[in-house]
């Protein structure tokens, strides 16, 4: 495997001293050249020519730094959670506690997630989530089968009770829904219960 940060710090390296011998070899034209271009030559007053020229820029240059500031803390935020990654971190791992690319991603192996891993990892949401819902299910029926069997519910006033037949549940309306939920997927249902 090629290692690209020794191989760019070289390279920036040796740009760096070709710079240096082309300005060394030619420093009377580059001075020239820089003092032209700042505004240093050929104008009434120590450096008016730069502050009224290039120097004027220097607030805009700290604008650029301002924004390129901002643009990296936004792709640093939104790139791969992996030390030394630079893709984007489009896929969440632990929970989403990390947002992993799809080279670092555990599920994917660092191939692109296909149809099937999809389906795959989708019919396994649905079956953890169904599980939660199944306890959570029969949690509700002991505590409320409990509270029924505690005190007559003709005389609960908080859930409107006022009838002897009467629901012995508040949440009636969510029970229903549950069990139309139920009904409408019973072989996500049948994988939950049987674990």
């Amino acid at each position: 495997m090629l290692k690209w940060r020794p191989i760019i710090v070289v390279g920036l390296t040796c740009a760096a001293v070709a710079a240096i011998a082309i300005w060394v070899v030619h420093a009377r034209q580059v001075g020239y050249w820089l003092q032209l271009h700042t505004g240093t030559i050929n104008e009434p007053g120590p450096y008016y020519g730069f502050w009224s020229g290039f120097g004027s820029d220097l607030e805009e240059f700290g604008i650029l730094g301002g924004i390129a500031a901002g643009v990296y803390q936004l792709v640093k935020k939104h790139n791969c959670h992996e030390p030394g990654c630079w893709r984007v971190g489009q896929y969440p791992a632990a929970d989403g506690q990390f947002m992993l690319c799809y080279r670092h991603h555990p599920d994917y192996r660092g191939r692109k997630p296909t149809h099937e891993l999809i389906e795959r990892l989708h019919r396994e949401h649905l079956e953890r989530q169904a599980a939660i819902h199944g306890k959570l299910h029969e949690a509700h029926n002991h505590r409320t089968s409990g509270r029924a069997a505690a005190h007559d519910p003709s005389s609960d006033v908080r859930h409107g009770a006022t009838r002897p037949n009467a629901p012995t549940s508040p949440d009636l309306g969510s029970e229903l829904r549950y069990d139309d939920w139920q009904a409408r997927s019973p072989s996500v249902m049948a994988v939950a219960l049987a674990s």
